[in-house]
Parts: C-alpha cells; sequence; structure tokens
C-alpha cells in the first residue's frame, strides 16, 4: 500500500523545514522562542481523577493501537487514557506496531511520564500480556489483527473505534467480515465513516456500528494571545492561512499548495503554512519541489510537526484542510474552538463540524467530487492532476482573506464550538459502549450521537 503513495523519486533536496527560525525572520529574530514548556501543549495534565456518580464498577480496559505518535488517531488513544478513568475504568495501552519493531513515539513517551501504563508488545508476547493484564475489553485502534485474534484466544470481548476506511480501501469483504467476526462491536468517529463501513460490510448488523463523534479535551481550548503568537511566527500585517497536516497524500498537501500558488498570486499579503510530521518523504518532496517552482513560494511554508498547536492557531486569520478522507478531523475542530474560521473539504465529520454554522466556515466538495468513490487507486491517479475542487477551494480561500470572516472578533464562536465538540460527552459514550461491551451487553448509545 505505502508504495501507491508516491512516486519513486530520490529527493536530493531539503526536506520539509524545521522550526528553528520564524516563517518571515527579520534581522533581531533568528530562532522561534517557544512558551515556557510547563505552559506548552505537551505537558497535558495526567488521567483524571475518577468521577463520584459514574458508576462504582471498575472496569479494565487495555486500549490497543499500532502508533503513538504525532496522528490524529494517537491524539484520540491518548485523550481515551488519560479520560476514561473519571468515568470508573482503569485503563493501559498495549503498543502494538502492525511490523512489531517501531519505536514508542513522541505522544507515547509523554504519555508514559504521566505515569499511564504502556506495553510495548509484538506477536509473539501479545497473548501472554493480555492474560497477564487480565482486561474485561479491549478499545481497538488500528491495531493489527494479531492483538484482535489473541485478545479471542482470551475470550476478551474487543471494540474497533474507525477514525478513518484507509485500513479498508480496496480491501476484499472477506477481509473485512474477517476482522468484524473478531469483535463485539465498532465505533465510527463520523457518520460518513459509519456509512462507507456498512456499505462496504453489507450484511454486518447497523446497530452494531454505533456512531461517537470526537470531542475536545479542556486543556486543547486554552489560548494564547493573538499578537504574542504572530510575534513567535514572525508576522505583522500578513494573512495566515494554517493547515495542520502531515505531508502525505491522504491530506493532499500538493493539491492544497497547487490552489494557495493561485491565491498568492491574487491576495500579496497571503501566507499558508503547513505543518506537520512528513509521513512520506518522497511525495513531501514533490511538494517542496511545487514551492521551489512557484512565483510566490517564498509565501508557502511547509515545516515539520510542532507540540505547540495552540500557538499556531492563536496565529492563524484561517484554517484550511483540504484532504482526500478524513474520519473526523482533530485539526479543523481544534481551529473551530480556537475561534478560527475553517476552510475544509467534504470528509468524514466536516458537514457535522460546520453544521448550520456558516459564519464558522466553507465546506468545499471533495478533491475527487464524491467522497465515497475515495480510495488508494484513485488518489494515487490524482494527486499531482488538477482536482475537482480546485476553483471552488481558490475562491473560498481569497474570500476569507476579503470577507467579514477576517474581521472577525477574536474567539467570537470559540465558546458555542466547545460546547458542541465537549470532550467529556465523548468519553462518556465511549464509555458507555466500552462498559456494556464487558458485560456482553447491546452497545447502541443511550443518546443520538451530535
Amino acid at each position: 500500500m505505502r508504495g501507491q503513495l508516491s512516486r519513486a523519486v530520490t529527493l536530493e533536496m531539503a526536506p520539509v523545514a524545521d522550526w528553528t527560525k520564524p516563517l518571515i525572520p527579520d534581522n533581531t529574530s533568528v530562532q522561534v522562542q517557544w512558551p515556557d514548556p510547563v505552559s506548552a501543549d505537551v505537558a497535558h495534565p495526567g488521567t483524571l481523577p475518577h468521577s463520584r456518580g459514574q458508576g462504582s464498577a471498575n472496569v479494565r480496559c487495555l486500549i490497543a493501537t499500532e502508533t503513538l505518535d504525532a496522528g490524529g488517531m494517537d491524539e484520540v488513544v491518548g485523550f481515551l487514557a488519560r479520560g476514561l478513568p473519571q468515568f470508573g475504568l482503569s485503563v493501559a495501552i498495549l503498543h502494538a506496531p502492525t511490523d512489531g519493531a517501531s519505536p514508542l513515539g513522541r505522544l507515547g513517551q509523554v504519555l508514559r511520564k504521566q505515569g499511564i501504563e504502556i506495553a510495548n508488545v509484538g506477536r509473539e508476547n501479545c497473548e501472554a500480556w493480555i492474560r497477564d493484564w487480565k482486561p474485561d475489553v479491549l478499545s481497538i485502534h488500528g491495531a493489527p489483527n494479531w492483538v484482535l485474534e489473541a485478545a479471542a484466544r482470551c475470550s476478551v470481548p474487543a471494540i474497533e473505534t474507525l477514525h478513518g476506511m484507509h485500513n479498508e480501501f480496496n480491501a476484499a469483504t472477506s477481509e473485512v467480515a474477517g476482522r468484524r467476526r473478531l469483535l463485539a462491536g465498532l465505533v465510527s468517529v463520523s457518520e460518513m465513516v459509519r456509512r462507507q463501513y456498512l456499505a462496504i460490510h453489507s450484511s454486518c448488523d447497523p446497530a452494531s456500528v454505533v456512531t461517537i463523534p470526537n470531542g475536545v479535551p479542556a486543556h486543547r481550548q486554552q489560548a494564547m494571545p493573538r499578537e504574542q503568537a504572530r510575534k513567535i511566527l514572525g508576522l505583522n500585517d500578513e494573512y495566515l492561512f494554517l493547515s495542520l497536516s502531515r505531508h502525505c497524500i491522504q491530506k493532499n498537501t500538493y493539491g492544497l499548495a497547487t490552489a494557495f500558488s493561485r491565491v498568492a498570486g491574487t491576495v500579496p499579503r497571503a501566507h499558508l503554512l503547513i505543518c506537520g510530521r512528513p509521513d512520506d518523504t518522497a511525495y513531501a518532496g514533490q511538494v517542496v519541489g511545487l514551492k521551489g517552482k512557484m512565483q510566490n513560494g517564498d509565501r508557502l511554508h511547509l515545516r515539520d510537526h510542532s507540540p505547540h498547536p495552540r500557538v499556531l492557531l492563536s496565529a492563524a486569520d484561517g484554517f484550511v484542510l483540504d484532504s482526500f478522507f478524513e474520519g473526523w478531523a482533530l485539526s479543523s475542530m481544534e481551529a473551530l474552538v480556537a475561534g478560527v474560521p475553517v476552510i475544509v473539504s467534504d470528509v468524514g465529520g466536516a458537514v457535522e463540524q460546520l453544521a448550520d454554522r456558516p459564519e464558522w466556515g466553507r465546506l468545499v466538495c471533495n478533491p475527487l467530487g464524491n467522497p465515497l468513490e475515495v480510495d488508494w487507486e484513485s488518489m494515487t491517479a490524482a494527486r499531482f492532476q488538477r482536482q475537482n475542487n480546485q476553483d471552488e477551494l481558490v475562491e473560498a480561500m481569497i474570500s476569507f482573506t476579503r470577507d467579514q470572516m477576517s474581521d472577525r472578533a477574536p474567539g467570537s464562536f470559540a465558546a458555542e464550538a466547545a460546547a458542541r465538540f465537549d470532550g467529556a460527552l465523548c468519553l462518556r459514550r465511549h464509555a458507555d459502549v466500552l462498559k456494556a461491551a464487558a458485560l456482553g451487553e447491546p452497545i447502541s448509545l443511550a443518546q443520538p450521537a451530535r
């Protein structure tokens, strides 16, 4: 699959830039001065204490994942590990990389320092570790099949959270059905992902797949003064579009950069920052090459992952995400909670995030047109071509620089967005599903998903 994500190119150019310099350096600022680590986003609070009134049963929950680094799924795993204990679950994390050898990533190291138990396991010792820890239920987040098989041999029910359909794209129905037989049920992070899954596995009982949209932890709702954030990045009166996106085909950063080249030619003060881990170096190299050919390439900033997203969001004027697919994008949701208007392509969760709130941003069509037709082959064919939504995306970005959104009061809708994406409600719904599975009960939610 990875071979489909990029062209075989030899990189003789610089990778995406690190954060040693501001976006717009001057004679007095040669290095980014991030906030004190004590107040930075990496300094999350530890696992929340158990809240009375949530039930006395202490369900042992093992969260199994293939990665704990800097992706959206990783962040959800950390969010659940920190938050589920307040709803009566004892939690540990089973880090089970698909290749059995990948080291613990950045988020995993932070969680371990915060006292959350994390076990690195491979196929050979997974079952023994599960038997020793004695979980009542497993919460699965992209873990390989051998984790589910080990849980089944231990007679422990497992609930899988579908963060997107990337693992099912181009997969045989028999493979999807085989994995489903190892599960007590599934959680989908958006209605689009739920529909996509049921379309692939048509014999699956719809009641066994529930939708729980992602939520925002309270600590991610904290902002910093805009003037301070912009000074850190070296910004003055520029209009900054921000895209918190890993450099890979899914996020379609080449398509976004191509659209921005047209925006930059029309709006002299427009800048675009694409910030994220370079997952696919060959693909990232193509975007770097495009930047070098652009007439206004100096206003396209390609940076590595930053552990300070609230600084970037506080400095941004607008947020843009032009993905081919998402399950429920955390970055666009966090932008809304920071009071930053967003432009998002039609992917999982996008409609729900902007529902009935036109002042929050713009929904543009999917780069392929129909989001239900997205798979690895169609993305690979379209990744360097003119895409269906380019004109609409360019118009939306230009409109952000000239209409009332650029004159919004800072954080004008932040409180309302925080209420819509309530992290505590998300945690409670996950806890309810996991407790029901542990007891062998149906996992349907008492309340419909928002």
